[in-house]
């Protein structure tokens, strides 16, 4: 069992721990509350019936009582809850160092088939998204989604991150902490775009002067009438009362009922991204920018979305009859909740969307570094400046088990261009692909990558290695490639530095006109500022290598036959496949 495995147990087991003491302090509070009821009303009975006044103060210490030990279960319970995610989040840890699949979402709505999304399987099951996401909001995710699109391209940014994530990885009850905060509270994905139109929209109330006005006059006659009435059986004051507040909170009904849809049963969401900013305040920055900035735009968020949140759900409690009915004629319940929004809004309207992202901010950087803590094995990258250059020892794929990942030194950009790959099927072309991809995008994100060593120059990525036809669009296999290989020219035209991954084109053509279009697209290629990998089982290619030399190099993967067993090392060599395996499986499948 590894240290992660142990560490993980451990907090189960502590969870476990705490929830029974938890469970057994509720059962208390519940016999408490039962007896402090029971109590109370029995020393009212007895008062009604004696009339004795220590008896009825008796009677409302234990209503007090009563009150007190249910502000006690309320906390408990939310203590309970929140063990119940811890348990939940070392619960999943485990899991996934297991090589089971995470609980968490695995970003298939996310998914593209026209950049390097789909061929380096970033979104969907068992995915990069998939491994990396422990986020709770949809701002969160819609981050991590396009950090994963749209990685860091300047150096500066990328050590920036990898500082925060270096600081944060080990900080493992903070990270817990903040993910559990965010799960305490479900969310419904994009439940929070009717809150920026609500802050968009123009305030009616606060720059009425008699209606600032009437808020404190006409809650304090209608009060006034209420007791007039108690006292004396007279009607005349409160009925006058209740008349004018009705109509005027009558009179902006449909001002307040459309806000009222826009900030409606918003208090929980609120309340999760308010409660996420809270907690990263128990982050310890240390010597990193990233974390620095964060706290401090989430110290001034935090209190200011919490009260957003409660004046939300007093804004709800209008649903309840009792509450329209007597509040608004006694107080004008709608209108002092909607003057409280109007002020938050006026207060905060130009800050609530950087606050928002900030929570996106933190639950990616929280992901990260999660990732960064369970490969503790991985490396971080470094980066080079000047000519574009890529270089790794012992590099795998990171979604491959690491028991059974088989390591690979490459280089490219100090001497070649462009490494053209030869292979028979399934000797580990495509995964190579797809190892190099995967590790260059992790890098630029900040994270460790898993290899012993990988220096780069930030570049983008771009990819034709998995095409799909299309009935709806009438767009053939081969057509789908070639605008693939068409927006990848586009973007190399616009001068960027570029990762280019090939994975055996033109397979919709014959076999001449194939080795022609490749060849060419291969000379294409070197005229841009970019590194690329060609994978093809075309042999025929290898000879560019004596045509550019020190431009192009050949590798390939072998297939080996063992005792009439074929065999695969994935070991990328330098030199031109020899072996072939199609007739091989086809003879032995009984095919021919």
């Amino acid at each position: 069992m590894s240290i992660l495995h142990t560490i993980y147990a451990e907090n189960i087991k502590t969870c476990q721990r705490q929830l029974e003491v938890i469970k057994k302090r509720i059962n208390l509070l519940s016999i408490g509350r039962l007896l402090g009821f029971i109590l109370s009303v029995l020393l009212f009975i007895k008062y009604f019936q004696d009339r004795n006044l220590p008896v009825l103060l008796g009677a409302w210490l234990f209503v007090v009582v009563f009150v007190w030990l249910v502000i006690l279960n309320l906390r408990l319970k939310e203590k309970w809850q929140l063990q119940m995610k811890l348990l939940f989040i070392n619960n999943n840890e485990l899991q996934v160092l297991e090589n089971q699949a995470s609980l968490f979402d695995d970003g298939h709505l996310a998914e593209s088939q026209e950049t390097y999304l789909d061929d380096l399987d970033i979104f969907g099951k068992n995915s990069v998204f998939h491994v990396l996401n422990r986020t709770t909001t949809s701002h969160g995710a819609q981050r991590l989604v396009c950090l994963l699109g749209n990685p860091l391209m300047q150096k500066e940014e990328i050590v920036l991150s990898q500082e925060a994530i270096k600081t944060l990885c080990g900080q493992i009850s903070q990270r817990q902490l903040l993910t559990a905060r965010g799960l305490l509270h479900e969310e419904e994905s994009g439940n929070l775009f009717s809150v920026s139109e609500w802050l968009k929209g123009q305030n009616r109330l606060i720059q009425n002067r008699w209606v600032m006005a009437a808020r404190w006059i006409l809650p304090a006659y209608s009060v006034f009438g209420a007791l007039y009435y108690l006292a004396t059986d007279q009607l005349q004051f409160m009925l006058t009362g209740f008349a004018l507040c009705g109509g005027v909170t009558g009179y902006f009904v449909k001002y307040i009922n459309l806000q009222h849809r826009l900030i409606s049963k918003k208090q929980e969401i609120l309340e999760q991204y308010a409660s996420i900013l809270l907690a990263f305040q128990d982050v310890e920055a240390g010597s990193s920018v990233k974390i620095s900035l964060l706290k401090i735009q989430a110290f001034s968020a935090s209190q200011s979305i919490a009260t957003l949140s409660r004046l939300s759900s007093w804004f709800d409690q209008r649903l309840n009859l009792l509450v329209a009915f007597f509040g608004n004629l006694l107080i004008l319940y709608d209108i002092q909740c909607m003057i409280g929004l109007e002020s938050w809004k006026n207060a905060h309207r130009n800050h609530f969307e950087a606050w928002i992202e900030v929570v996106g901010e933190i639950e990616t950087l929280n992901s990260l570094a999660t990732y960064a803590y369970n490969n503790k094995d991985y490396t971080y990258p470094q980066l080079l400046t000047g000519p574009l250059k890529l270089e790794a020892t012992q590099i795998s794929h990171p979604l491959i088990p690491s028991g059974q990942r088989i390591p690979n030194d490459f280089a490219i950009g100090t001497d070649d261009r462009l490494q053209l790959i030869t292979g028979s099927n399934m000797s580990g072309k495509t995964t190579f692909l797809r190892t190099l991809g995967v590790n260059l995008l992790l890098a630029q994100c900040g994270l460790p990558v898993c290899a012993t060593s990988f220096s780069f120059t930030p570049m983008m990525m771009l990819t034709s290695m998995r095409v799909n036809d299309s009935l709806q669009e009438h767009t053939s296999y081969f057509m789908a490639e070639l605008k693939k290989l068409q927006f990848i020219v586009h973007q190399l035209q616009k001068g960027m530095p570029a990762l280019v991954l090939i994975d055996e084109i033109l397979r919709g053509t014959n076999s001449e006109d194939k080795t022609f279009g490749s060849e060419q697209f291969i000379k294409k290629l070197l005229q841009y500022n970019c590194l690329s990998f060609f994978a093809t089982h075309d042999l025929s290619l290898s000879r560019l290598e004596a045509e550019f030399p020190g431009v192009i190099r050949n590798f390939c993967f072998e297939s080996l036959l063992d005792n009439n067993e074929l065999q695969f090392d994935y070991k990328l060599r330098s030199g031109v496949a020899k072996n072939r395996n199609a007739s091989f499986l086809m003879k032995k499948m009984e095919i021919i």
